[in-house]
């Protein structure tokens, strides 16, 4: 079942937009430091992309706070230029550790560990006093039986609505080594927000193959990660074994949906034999245990193409708004999207995360 909204009687029920990717930011890796215990408090030099960052800059030019500290960073600086700018009801935080791109698992864990714990003493808390921000718990996937525990211990917390974790991983997410992970979900009513970050990095196995030359190749096919573990979690009985277990994946753009689900349902008409637990089309799954957030919004030349696919996908019942506030290819709520029915707008941009989030 979900997670049931906050019983904490002393915040009101927000109103209005629900982004689904905000990045937040300590204001420096001092904070993170600070939760973290020595061997790790003094290895830990903060995490990135390494060589695909991007070459032109990473943030909104206009995103950086007045006081000089990094975007996202800043909650009265983000309030204005988010929160109150676009009426948003609620914000859903998900802090870039890159945690997953460790070798040594002992040492994601603790980058993780420590991020959710400055969360929640921080946006989710000191910076929280209306509930507009809701948290998403980082795990180090490299061990999913540590990542469980994590997940256990800020499961209850009130403002803590999923977990996340990068799409770069050694293996697709639908094999049982995961499932340690997918129980802790289902016990505390969570979903697994799967975010692009760390392909190729580390430890972790590139999407494409090979590695792409420039930062736009890998840019432009960080879905094919995401297309990867969701045919997989579907082919290997995920959700069939899980029946509560809810996926989100983030930032991984949306028109690739149809057709990679037409060709499954395809496949699994021919094949159906190899897989039994699949008891139904692999497309029939997606309304019960798949959302997408929709940044990056693709906009072909045509807005009705755009309109057509969200049809296909059934977007009315499985896309929610998101931003990725502050990086730089924001999404406005004002101009991301083309015109939409009214009903359509509604549920995207708020019913849909306030169902599965329990908001």
């Amino acid at each position: 079942m979900l997670k049931s909204a906050s019983t904490d009687t002393t915040i009101s029920r927000r109103k209005g937009i629900i982004d689904c990717d905000v990045h937040v930011s300590p204001k420096n890796i001092d904070e993170i430091r600070a939760y973290m215990t020595p061997p790790f408090r003094d290895r830990y030099r903060g995490g990135g992309r390494g060589f695909f960052g991007n070459p032109v800059h990473g943030g909104r030019i206009d995103a950086r706070p007045p006081d000089g500290s990094r975007a996202g960073s800043n909650p009265e600086f983000l309030r204005e230029q988010l929160i109150d700018e676009y009426g948003i009801g609620h914000a859903v935080l998900l802090p870039r550790a890159f945690c997953n791109l460790q070798p040594d698992p002992d040492f994601g864990i603790a980058i993780a560990a420590a991020h959710n714990a400055w969360l929640a003493d921080t946006w989710l808390t000191k910076y929280n006093e209306d509930g507009c921000f809701k948290g998403s718990i980082t795990i180090a996937h490299q061990d999913p039986q540590a990542a469980a525990e994590e997940i256990d211990k800020w499961g209850n917390h009130p403002h803590y609505v999923q977990v996340m974790t990068d799409s770069g991983a050694r293996a697709p997410f639908g094999q049982r080594q995961y499932y340690p992970i997918y129980e802790a979900c289902e016990r505390h009513g969570l979903p697994l927000a799967i975010h692009p970050g760390t392909d190729g990095m580390g430890i972790n196995i590139q999407a494409s193959p090979g590695y792409p030359t420039h930062y736009i190749e890998w840019h432009t096919c960080l879905s094919l990660s995401f297309q990867a573990h969701l045919v997989s979690l579907i082919t290997e009985g995920v959700f069939e074994r899980f029946p509560n277990f809810k996926v989100v994946l983030t930032e991984g753009g949306v028109s690739w949906l149809p057709t990679l689900m037409w060709r499954l349902d395809a496949e699994w008409r021919a094949l159906r034999p190899e897989v039994p637990w699949v008891k139904k089309r692999p497309s029939e799954y997606l309304r019960d245990h798949v959302r997408l957030s929709s940044q990056p919004l693709e906009r072909p030349d045509k807005d009705e193409w755009l309109l057509t696919t969200f049809e296909a996908m059934d977007a009315e019942h499985i896309l929610m708004f998101s931003s990725d506030y502050p990086h730089w290819d924001f999404d406005s709520p004002k101009t991301a999207f083309p015109k939409l029915p009214e009903h359509l707008h509604k549920r995207i941009f708020e019913l849909n995360a306030r169902e599965l989030y329990g908001l």
